[in-house]
Parts: C-alpha cells; sequence; structure tokens
C-alpha cells in the first residue's frame, strides 16, 4: 500500500511542477491554487509512505517519479527536446526507480 500512495505522491509532485509554469509566477489565481494544492497534496502522501518505507527510497523514488512526469510533460506540452541522450538519461532513472523498489522490502 505505501508504494501505491508513493506513487500517488509523485503524480502530484508533477501536477505541481508543471502547474509552476502556468501560474506565471504566482500572479494567476486558478493555476497558482491548483499548484498550491498539488504540493499540499504531495507532501502529505510522501509523509504517509514514510511511515512504512525507508527515507532514503521513499524520497528517491519520489523525486525519480517527479522527473520523469515533469520531463515527459514537458516534451508534449512545451515541446522541450526529446533528443537520444535526454531520452537515455531518463531511461537511467527508470532503471533507478525500479531497481530501489524492487531491493526494497515492504
Amino acid at each position: 500500500m505505501a508504494w501505491i500512495v508513493l506513487f500517488f505522491a509523485g503524480l502530484f509532485e508533477v501536477g505541481w511542477a508543471v502547474g509552476l509554469k502556468y501560474t506565471d509566477g504566482f500572479t494567476r489565481l486558478g493555476p497558482s491554487a491548483f499548484t498550491v494544492a498539488a504540493m499540499m497534496a504531495s507532501l502529505w502522501l510522501l509523509a504517509i509512505a514514510l511511515k512504512t518505507l525507508p527515507l532514503g527510497t521513499t524520497y528517491a523514488v519520489w523525486t525519480g517519479i517527479g522527473t520523469l512526469g515533469t520531463v515527459v510533460l514537458g516534451i508534449v506540452l512545451f515541446g522541450e527536446s526529446a533528443d537520444a541522450p535526454r531520452l537515455a538519461c531518463i531511461g537511467l532513472i527508470v532503471a533507478g526507480i525500479v531497481g530501489l523498489k524492487l531491493v526494497t522490502p515492504a
């Protein structure tokens, strides 16, 4: 269950990271409210996952999911680069997340 909670914490991290792009420096109310709510949800779920999972693993996976999702949405929504070296580096992040899941009990 903690891994599922951690996954959703990571998704909310993606939401607030991408949401920051739309806030225009927190001058737009709707996107700013969404971003702050996503931040709070992400941290709350992270705290729940930390009750069961080790700190180092939890934080690494949380930031990895956030990084992966943010890069993918940057490519899709904002036309950021999707060249081979960049995708290879993202693949390494995915491998790290999977590896930590495989070697962490709980």
